[in-house]
């Protein structure tokens, strides 16, 4: 049997694990009696950790305090907390690196010997690649959630890829983190429809707007959503392709916020992108170097053809010079109806 000092430890370890234990589930974990937990239970509340116990159930679960309590972490959790912080340090919250990099010291000064190398060992042999992108204040996250989770509707002011500013009031639904941007996806009475907005341009205003009742969202996959919305919807056109490709694949070479990648089968998926620029779609599907399918728009197709046409004839060497009279070439014009006439111009 642990004795009682390593025996408090691990109790207040498990009550940190889960949400509700049963006396009789800590009793078991713990090898003593209910009696013993109970007794435990209320040394941990003398030391200032707020146990709760519903009344008339013998349940048990850790509240919030007045003040952060010590946390206790296996290694694996200690080692990914640490990965966390060195990670936050580089990331798009404003004014979270220098929080990231006093918490992660604090951590540091505590661990074994044996996690403390291996967490320096990784920071030492990683090269941060700075983003450069734009930060997003952490109130302003912070107040979005808050709004999500109390279903309060959010007026700001916006403003668009354009720079057109406005503003606007959503009914929040769930923050989206792509790693490099954070996305709110919310529904837009004005507009009578789900938008996703990126959070670095908005500005909350206060006060908020009415509170709402919760929408059905608009996809069981918001992930999937937000990045339809982001590659697509601002764009003049939307390329629809088939790629004969597995989606892992390709997804690892697409952004979500430039393309949505789904499975078909197992050697193919569909890709759908946009762009103001019926060129850079053409490119930029070729350039994932695999063979693909273009569903549309029909101008797309057109234009595919046209530029692989004009690639094919650059990889054969130079066109003949043209003059005002037509192609010429270094012996004088081609006569009509000859290979440089008009069944043989290239254009």
């Amino acid at each position: 049997m642990l004795d009682t000092s390593a025996r408090l430890l691990r109790l207040l370890s498990l009550l940190q694990a889960h949400r509700e234990w049963s006396g009789t589930e800590l009793a078991d974990r713990l090898g003593v009696t209910t009696r013993t937990v109970r007794r435990d239970v209320d040394r941990l509340r003398e030391l200032g950790y707020p146990v709760h116990a519903d009344a008339g159930v013998s349940g048990y679960r850790l509240g919030a305090g007045t003040k952060l309590p010590p946390l206790l972490l296996d290694d694996e959790e200690a080692v990914a907390v640490a990965v966390g912080l060195r990670t936050a340090a580089g990331g798009t919250v404003e004014g979270i690196a220098e929080s990231s990099v006093r918490a992660l010291a604090k951590l540091e000064q505590v661990l074994p010997p044996r996690l403390r190398h291996r967490v320096r060992t990784l920071g030492a042999m990683t090269v941060p690649l700075p983003d450069g992108g734009p930060v997003v204040p952490p109130d302003t996250l912070t107040a979005i959630a808050a709004a999500c989770r109390d279903h309060e509707s959010l007026r700001f002011d916006y403003r668009s890829h354009d720079g057109t500013e406005s503003r606007r009031e959503a009914q929040p639904h769930r923050l989206v983190s792509s790693g490099r941007r954070w996305y709110l996806v919310a529904y837009d009475p004005s507009r009578a429809g789900w938008r996703t907005f990126r959070v670095d341009r908005m500005t909350p205003r206060t006060p908020g707007g009415p509170r709402f009742v919760p929408r059905e969202p608009p996809a069981d996959d918001l992930a999937r959503f937000a990045s339809r919305g982001l590659s697509t919807a601002p764009y003049r056109y939307q390329g629809r392709f088939t790629v004969y490709a597995p989606a892992a694949r390709i997804a690892e070479r697409v952004s979500p916020s430039a393309a949505t990648v789904g499975p078909l089968d197992a050697g193919s998926c569909s890709v759908t992108a946009g762009s103001d620029s019926l060129d850079e779609l053409a490119l930029w599907i070729a350039l994932l170097d695999a063979p693909f399918e273009v569903h549309g728009p029909p101008e797309l197709t057109a234009r595919v053809r046209a530029l692989a046409e004009r690639l094919a004839q650059a990889a054969d060497g130079p066109p003949p010079a043209v003059d005002a009279g037509g192609p010429v070439d270094a012996n004088g014009p081609e006569s009509p109806g000859g290979p440089g006439g008009p069944e043989g111009v290239r254009g």
